[in-house]
């Protein structure tokens, strides 16, 4: 397998599951179970490609604390290659509320911020296949690093609404994109619009309802979702359908064995507590 460099966050997360989201309004509510884990969402990609057997370094933002602490051994011990880099303002972490809808309502406790300027490591950089930079400030500086070595990026755009001014960068330098069909009006526009601007690859997830992705030069193609016997926690679903998708891209497979690739790996993930379950 040819390695993989994944710039974004990684978190410490309390995971609370509720029947329902609370309203908001003073009440009292008793969870049906809660743990602490890892989050965020480059490190479930991270522990999920390790898993498939992709060798994976993940640059993210570390504060020198007990949750940052917490990380690097969850994450080493999977397998991932850790490059730290020190946050202002300790490790990032969140309390997620989850419902036996598959909602969730995400409260960060702590954003980090780069105690200095994020430094690009230039030999990861050079052996990458793929460079995964998401969704946060300290990821730029990698991603223009990346574009700027001819190496192909990809970016998970999560729930863009397609007008997000902050996402905008990541948008228009990524070669393929992913992305939810949540807040999209017209998500087959949006990928026909993508190719034509230049990405070789856009693919758009719509949870229980499959996915869909257009390569430059072919046809849209469609996959239904894996059932699933019972859903435990839609949290990281997404990540882990972005590692299964991109696992079988590196191993040559059709765009269309790689989108169910990656559907398998998300069902196994809502089915689990973990991440990047076995």
């Amino acid at each position: 397998m040819q390695p993989v460099l994944i710039a974004g966050p990684a978190s410490w997360n309390l995971m609370i599951h509720v029947g329902e989201l609370p309203p908001a309004e003073p009440h009292t509510v008793f969870a049906d179970w809660h743990h602490e884990a890892i989050g965020g969402t480059s490190a479930g990609k991270a522990l999920n490609l390790a898993r498939l057997g992709v060798p994976v370094t993940l640059l993210t933002l570390l504060g020198d604390d007990e949750p940052g602490r917490r990380i690097t051994a969850g994450l080493t011990t999977a397998g991932v290659e850790v490059l730290a880099v020190a946050s202002a303002n300790g490790s990032e972490r969140h309390t997620n509320l989850m419902d036996s809808h598959g909602r969730r309502l995400s409260i960060y406790l702590t954003l980090p911020a780069a105690a200095e300027p994020v430094p690009v490591p230039s030999g990861t950089l050079a052996e990458a296949a793929v460079v995964v930079a998401d969704l946060a400030d300290h990821s730029r500086p990698v991603l223009r690093a990346a574009r700027a070595a001819g190496k192909e990026v990809w970016c998970d755009l999560h729930d863009y609404d397609g007008e997000s001014e902050f996402h905008r960068e990541f948008v228009e330098n990524a070669d393929c994109v992913f992305l939810s069909g949540e807040r999209l009006a017209d998500p087959e526009a949006f990928l026909q619009a993508r190719i034509a601007a230049g990405a070789r690859l856009a693919v758009c997830t719509f949870g229980a309802e499959g996915a869909i992705a257009l390569e430059r030069g072919g046809d849209l193609v469609r996959v239904p979702a894996e059932p699933v016997a019972e859903v435990v926690d839609t949290n990281g679903a997404g990540d882990a359908f972005f590692a299964g998708f991109l696992a079988a891209h590196l191993r040559g497979e059709s765009l269309e064995s790689c989108l169910r690739q990656g559907a398998r790996a998300g069902a196994a993930a809502v089915q689990s507590r973990e991440l990047a379950p076995a």
